[in-house]
């Protein structure tokens, strides 16, 4: 399939981890730059490879200014992703698709939301969230169920702590898979967690995003506890 793509220019680089940057992109001014909390771009990168697209969710809320964000791991084996360490920086050029996705919020909220995420996988949850808020949306419980190995993985940890503050009915999980001493919050996988809270079977829309292979189990078990497959929305991530 072939996609058009647009010259954009990085604005701003964050070091958000050792191992995760988050890129701020903006797209030209005589383009308006509209997207879906959500939704993805995907990036025409000049590597050596057949495959030069990739593609990445957007992780910062809509917005009218054309500046977007995207969340990344940097995966040393991979293309893409050493390509964008070595290379990018900010006034960098990119070219950028237009957005593509269906992975959005259904509204109007009508019934809780839980949101089920692993490592980068919270960019598109994020920016779900993040447009809630800022459209004021009426909504009942949402949380945020984040699984990663260790504590210095959970990304946007402050200002998910700040939002579960200010946001009436919002509940942040992060959920550690590996011993990390000190860690008083929940151990183990996000699967424990969501079976808890929803194991009186009320109705609910899960959104999921993050690793294939826990996509796949939280969907199966979701299933078995007796949700509708419309009610499990979700983005692979691998």
């Amino acid at each position: 399939m072939a996609y058009e793509f647009h010259d954009a220019t990085v604005v701003d680089i964050i070091d958000e981890t050792d191992m995760v940057k988050r890129f701020y992109i903006k797209m030209p001014d005589h383009m308006q730059f509209t997207f879906k909390a959500g939704q993805f771009i995907m990036l025409d990168l000049p590597i050596d490879s057949k495959y030069t697209n990739r593609s990445y969710s957007i992780a910062s809320a809509p917005s009218t200014d054309n500046i977007f964000e995207l969340c990344i791991v940097l995966k040393p084996d991979g293309l893409g992703t050493p390509y964008k360490w070595e290379n990018f920086r900010v006034g960098t050029q990119v070219k950028v698709s237009r957005v593509l996705g269906k992975f959005q919020l259904q509204e109007p909220i009508d019934t809780d939301i839980c949101f089920i995420g692993t490592g980068t996988g919270i960019a598109p949850l994020r920016s779900q969230l993040m447009d809630i808020y800022n459209r004021k949306l009426e909504h009942k419980n949402i949380y945020m169920v984040f699984g990663n190995r260790w504590e210095k993985d959970i990304l946007y940890r402050k200002e998910l702590e700040e939002m579960e503050a200010k946001m009436p009915g919002f509940k942040f999980i992060p959920v550690l898979s590996r011993e990390n001493p000190g860690w008083t919050g929940r151990k183990g996988y996000v699967h424990a967690v969501y079976e808890e809270l929803f194991a009186d079977k009320r109705p609910a829309k899960f959104y999921i995003c993050g690793w294939a292979d826990m996509l796949k189990e939280a969907r199966q078990r979701l299933e078995a506890m007796g949700y509708d497959k419309k009610s499990i929305k979700f983005e692979s991530y691998d």
